[in-house]
């Protein structure tokens, strides 16, 4: 059955329309129940789970089922409520967790959704682990039990709620904090240092996962915030605003008199940047902004930058003259990743 049965996990996770095989929410209850046991034979005991979601409408019921389906396995889980893809990341490091799982489907359209699992390291999980929840989740399957279809009634607002998808208060505080913890990190860490005291700054946040996050950060470190697509309903994430359609930005940029713009996905693992003319600022002066950062300060790693044949001798030649290496791989952030 193993070597016949079609794979479930891609490079971002597994994808598909919510509500269909396998976002059925009997087969992500399954997908939790699998992923509880795996781990807990790999460890010798009950796993600790940390999950957050987009603003996707199907996301809380999503989340839900599987968590539900990780407990039934003896697993703590945890939920950060809505939360971006690398705050996720780091939690799953950081706490640290055994898992740290991320129901999003990024820049696609609000009908689809996705379950994206990352190891302790912050990084995608192992693909052994993943064809053995694929084979459990096909067991199931084959047993008659995952209809294949939604099966969990919508509550209104339900998605875009900031909390847990438990209900006591003790959840939703707890995932208050997961937040706060994340926010922390990125603002005393990530960001040490850099004040952008009156710096103007318009942030479009795709009606997505950063809707307050981003626009709370760049306020702590003193920008001037406005943001634009905030106001997430659970159906117009990544319409027509966002990472994947620059235009509202840029006029908005020139109209505010900013300095600088930022447009997410919906999941916040995307940006482009605009500078004070509207103009789309190139990836490789990203690349050059951010390297030059944290060569300053010493946490370039091995003074090195992965980036993708699509970068250019300019880069290479900037860099080269901080003392950094820029290596090259083929597109993907698989391949910068195994890099």
């Amino acid at each position: 059955m193993i070597a016949s049965m079609k794979k479930l996990f891609g490079t971002d996770g597994m994808r598909s329309e919510a509500g269909r095989f396998p976002l059925d929410a009997a087969t992500v209850r399954t997908a939790g129940r699998s992923l509880a046991a795996r781990l807990a034979e790999k460890l010798g005991r009950a796993p600790r789970v940390v999950a957050g979601r987009d603003t996707r409408e199907s996301g809380a019921w999503i989340e839900r089922a599987l968590l539900e389906g990780a407990r039934e396995t003896g697993a703590r889980v945890e939920s950060a409520g809505v939360i971006t893809t690398p705050g996720v990341a780091y939690l799953a490091r950081t706490l640290p967790a055994d898992a740290g799982v991320v129901v999003s489907a990024s820049h696609n359209p609000f009908q689809d959704n996705g379950i994206k699992i990352f190891a302790p390291t912050g990084r995608k999980l192992d693909d052994a682990t993943e064809r053995l929840i694929e084979a459990d989740i096909y067991a199931e399957r084959e047993s008659g039990a995952s209809p294949g279809v939604i099966a969990e009634p919508q509550e209104a607002g339900e998605s875009v709620a900031e909390g847990d998808v438990g209900v006591t208060e003790e959840s939703a505080n707890r995932s208050s904090e997961l937040r706060a913890q994340y926010l922390n990190y990125l603002a005393e860490d990530v960001a040490a240092g850099l004040n952008l005291e009156g710096l103007g700054v318009v942030v479009d946040c795709a009606n997505g996962a950063a809707f307050k996050l981003a626009p709370a950060l760049l306020a702590r470190l003193g920008a001037r915030v406005t943001s634009i697509n905030d106001a997430p309903d659970g159906r117009n994430i990544n319409r027509d605003c966002g990472s994947l359609h620059m235009e509202e930005l840029q006029r908005r940029v020139v109209e505010e008199g900013a300095q600088l713009g930022v447009a997410y996905d919906g999941d916040a693992d995307r940006s482009l940047f605009v500078d004070a003319r509207g103009q789309l600022v190139d990836g490789d002066a990203t690349l050059w902004v951010l390297a030059k950062r944290m060569h300053e300060r010493g946490r370039l790693a091995g003074d090195c930058v992965v980036a993708t044949v699509m970068s250019n001798l300019g880069l290479e030649l900037a860099l080269r003259s901080l003392g950094v290496k820029l290596l090259r791989t083929d597109v993907g952030d698989k391949y910068v990743l195994e890099e």
